[in-house]
């Protein structure tokens, strides 16, 4: 096929949304939706997907066959090895199709595709990095609840437990308590007001309900309990970042949308490896999307 021929995408994916950037005949457009991350289903991630292609064809003025799209995409939860396979077993007839972590297209679009570090925090978190040698390092992704530190729904997981004290009594109802509780409230059709319904809330939550919480969180940033979460949450950033790079030589991006509240989080000696963004995940898996076949297990060409 020529190049005139192949629609290249890109695509950053998560627990909150979809960002989709689409290149055809020097023409490049963006489009968003829905979640994609691999933590709450394939078919969902693929239907996201699906539909933002097609989205993104309209957006273009064209609409070429399935087979002609070359996708790269940054998807969370892309490193769990059953959740990887089980994504490209579901896979449509593409021209082709490169599945990394969101984590590895943050990292290339943050530092152009050149050596450095960066801890993504959105939903979840994860860190990785780029050595000289050509090294690649990762830090974290784990996933909700258990891991996913300084992130959104680490964040929202650990404050609801304010709201639930300030309910049945272990803390006095406050600004921030009831904040969680509206915040929760908007979420659902029984607003969150006792026990009960708190129970239900949490019953059914997953990280992007929990990540929703962190602009309460942000709002209410003097508040003690909001205050040590965000504090552990600067230091657990500074620890991704020394296990990625213990001599400490390569530049770090922090990214995401957490990014600019928690850079004033890290401890003061980060300041000087901080270095700011130069292009977004979505960015960076078009560029990967363009880049030649040069790994079989990485890039996976289907007819």
């Amino acid at each position: 096929m020529t190049a005139e021929n192949i629609l290249l995408v890109g695509v950053d994916g998560g627990g909150s949304g979809t960002r989709m950037r689409a290149q055809w005949c020097g023409r490049c457009v963006d489009v968003t939706g829905g979640p994609s991350g691999l933590g709450l289903g394939i078919t969902r991630a693929w239907r996201t997907i699906i539909e933002l292609l097609e989205q993104a064809q309209q957006a273009l003025g064209t609409h070429l066959p399935i087979r002609q799209c070359r996708l790269a995409l940054g998807l969370a939860g892309a490193n769990q090895w059953a959740w990887r396979e089980a994504f490209l077993q579901n896979a449509p007839p593409l021209a082709g199709l490169r599945l990394e972590s969101d984590a590895f297209t943050t990292l290339v679009g943050a530092h152009r595709g050149r050596p450095g570090a960066i801890v993504a925090l959105g939903t979840g978190s994860v860190a990785e990095a780029l050595h000289e040698d050509g090294r690649r390092v990762s830090v974290g992704g784990y996933g909700f609840p258990s891991g996913d530190e300084a992130s959104g729904a680490w964040l929202g997981l650990r404050a609801s437990r304010h709201a639930q004290h300030a309910l049945d009594g272990r803390a006095a109802p406050d600004d921030f308590s009831r904040a969680l509780c509206e915040a929760m409230s908007s979420q659902v059709t029984a607003p969150v007001t006792c026990i009960a319904t708190l129970t239900y809330w949490l019953s059914s939550a997953d990280q992007t309900r929990f990540a929703a919480l962190a602009p309460v969180i942000l709002q209410h940033a003097d508040h003690p309990v909001a205050q040590a979460l965000l504090q552990q949450a600067g230091e657990d950033i500074a620890l991704m970042y020394q296990a990625l790079d213990p001599c400490r030589t390569l530049p770090l991006a922090l990214c995401g949308g957490l990014a600019r509240e928690l850079e004033t989080r890290v401890p003061r000696w980060l300041d000087a490896h901080l270095v700011p963004a130069q292009g977004s995940s979505v960015e960076g898996a078009l560029w990967l999307a363009g880049e030649p076949d040069t790994s079989a297990d990485q890039y996976r060409t289907l007819q």
